[in-house]
């Protein structure tokens, strides 16, 4: 059996409980990136060092600093072109840039600047929430407030008592997602990172083991 699901020892009680807050999503990271082919090597480089120049320049005109900006190493790889024969078609030449933005409102009209910029590429655009740690920690409350729920219920079903708590353990929030997502409970559905619209969801599951007393 999973060890998130059970405790193994044949004492007491031990209960899963979760939950999830929800919160307004006040961070976007665009991913984006240029990519430019020529057939030398040296000016795949240029050509494209030029494109990410342009591209910060554009974002400081958004007043975007550079240390919200994480751009990749340039990386270049021969390109070819596949048909009833092989065809190389030069040096590829790519750079990758992750764009921290703040001011959700410009979100439209910066991804297109950037665009126009040169950035050939969209990867995507995440939502989160800056404080994600508060989310948390309101999640684990709640979360253990759902496992002595629930083991209060099972106690007085068999007719004995909830004795002191003698284990805790935490259970991933990426494992909560795959693993325990029917067992949420609490603002909305969904992992930590679910890009539904309007929302972030942070969820916390938690294992808890009590001891019982005869009723």
């Amino acid at each position: 059996m999973n060890g998130t699901q059970s405790i193994d020892t044949p004492w007491g009680m031990s209960v899963f409980g979760a939950a999830s807050v929800d919160g307004a999503p006040d961070l976007a990271r665009l991913r984006v990136a240029i990519a430019q082919t020529r057939q030398q090597p040296g000016e795949a480089f240029e050509v494209t060092r030029g494109g990410v120049n342009q591209i910060r320049e554009v974002l400081r005109g958004h007043g975007i600093s550079d240390t919200a900006v994480s751009t990749s190493r340039l990386n270049l790889k021969s390109s070819w072109a596949y048909g009833n024969e092989r065809k190389f078609l030069g040096y590829e030449c790519t750079a990758s840039f992750v764009i921290e933005l703040r001011e959700l409102d410009h979100l439209e009209t910066v991804l297109v600047d950037v665009v126009e910029a040169g950035a050939n590429q969209v990867d995507g655009v995440e939502f989160d929430v800056r404080a994600k740690k508060e989310l948390r920690a309101r999640a684990r409350t709640a979360a253990v407030a759902a496992a002595q729920e629930k083991a209060a219920l099972y106690a007085e079903a068999a007719g004995v008592r909830l004795g002191p708590v003698i284990h805790i353990k935490d259970v991933d929030s990426d494992q909560l997602q795959n693993t325990y997502r029917s067992h949420s409970s609490g603002g909305g559905a969904g992992g930590e990172g679910d890009l539904t619209p309007g929302k972030v969801t942070v969820s916390a599951g938690v294992l808890i083991g009590f001891s019982l007393i005869g009723g």
